[in-house]
C-alpha cells in the first residue's frame, strides 16, 4: 500500500492520528505555576522542572510546556504550595502536673523535590512521616512548661522551639516547616477538669473578698475624715455662738426623736415627759 492509498484509507488515517496523539502526549507535559516536577528516566531522577525558589514572583517561574523523552521518561508532580499536616490529639503532662488534651497542626512546603522523591516518594508519605514527629516534639516541649505559659506571651517562644525541632526532621524529606500552631488545648473531662474549675472559683472568691476588704477600709478612712471635718465645723460654730449651737442641736434631736425627719413612722411611738424635763427646755424658751 503506497502513501496515496494510505491517505485514502480512513481507518489507517485514524490509527496514524491516534499514534501521533500518543507520541505528542508522551513528549510534552505542562508545568503549571503551582507544581514542580521530578523527571525520572527508567525510574532514576535526572532533572527537576519548575523548581520552587523562595521569593519567586508569580509568572516568572519555569512553568509552561516541557519536552521529555517519550516512553523513557515520566514526571512526578509535587505541589509548590503550603500544605497542612494535622496531628492526632495528644495528652501532655505539664510541669505543674496538669494533663492537657492538645490538638495542633503544622504547615510545610516541599523545597527540595529531588530529596523528597528519593526519601518519601510522595507528599502523602511526607505528611505521614511528619505527623508522629510533630506529636513527639509537642509533648517534649510542652512537658517542659507550666500551663500558664500557654496563656502568656511565652507561648510564641514555645511554638518556635517546636517548629525548629520539627524543621530539622522535615529537611530530611526535602520539606520546610512554615509554621506550627495549636488549634485547641483542653483539660481532660472528669475530675481534673472539675478540680481546675474549683481552683478558678476559689481564686475568684478570694480576689472578690480582697477587693471588698479594701473597699471597706477605704470607706472607713473616708468616713473618719468626714466626721473629723464635721466635728471641726461644729467646734468652730460652737465657739462663735454656744447658745445658737445648743438650740440647733436640740432642734436636730427633736426632729429625729419625734420622727419629723421620717426616721420614725407616725403613730408608732409615744414619749411621756414632765414639763420640767431638761430635754424640753427649748420649748420653755431655753432655760426657763
Amino acid at each position: 500500500m503506497n502513501v496515496s492509498q494510505l491517505l485514502r484509507n480512513p481507518i489507517a488515517l485514524g490509527i496514524i492520528g491516534i499514534l501521533l496523539l500518543i507520541l505528542i502526549s508522551s513528549t510534552f507535559v505542562v508545568a503549571t505555576e503551582t507544581r514542580q516536577g521530578v523527571v525520572l528516566r527508567f525510574g532514576e531522577p535526572v532533572r527537576i522542572i519548575n523548581r520552587y525558589r523562595a521569593g519567586e514572583q508569580f509568572g516568572n517561574s519555569g512553568a509552561g510546556l516541557v519536552a521529555i523523552i517519550p516512553f523513557a521518561e515520566r514526571v512526578i508532580w509535587i505541589d509548590k504550595r503550603v500544605r497542612d499536616v494535622d496531628m492526632e490529639p495528644q495528652q501532655v503532662l505539664s510541669t505543674d502536673q496538669l494533663r492537657l488534651n492538645v490538638d495542633a497542626f503544622a504547615r510545610y512546603r516541599i523545597v527540595d523535590p529531588l530529596r523528597m522523591v528519593i526519601t518519601a516518594r510522595t507528599e502523602e508519605n511526607v505528611s505521614d512521616a511528619l505527623r508522629p514527629i510533630l506529636g513527639s516534639a509537642l509533648r517534649n516541649e510542652l512537658g517542659k512548661q507550666q500551663v500558664v505559659a500557654l496563656l502568656s506571651p511565652e507561648r510564641s517562644a514555645v511554638m518556635q522551639n517546636i517548629r525548629t525541632g520539627l524543621d530539622r526532621v522535615a529537611r530530611q524529606y526535602g520539606a520546610e516547616i512554615v509554621d506550627v500552631r495549636i488549634k485547641k488545648t483542653d483539660l481532660p473531662e472528669g475530675t481534673p477538669l472539675e478540680s481546675a474549675y474549683e481552683r478558678m472559683r476559689t481564686a475568684r472568691r478570694q480576689e472578690a473578698l480582697t477587693i471588698q476588704a479594701n473597699g471597706l477600709k477605704e470607706a472607713q478612712i473616708i468616713r473618719a475624715d468626714a466626721d473629723a471635718q464635721a466635728a471641726g465645723v461644729y467646734a468652730v460654730a460652737f465657739n462663735k455662738d454656744p447658745k445658737f449651737y445648743d438650740f440647733y442641736r436640740a432642734m436636730q434631736s427633736y426632729r429625729h426623736t419625734f420622727g419629723v425627719d421620717g426616721s420614725v413612722a407616725t403613730g408608732q411611738s409615744s414619749i411621756i415627759m414632765d414639763k420640767s424635763n431638761d430635754y424640753l427646755r427649748e420649748f420653755r424658751g431655753g432655760n426657763r
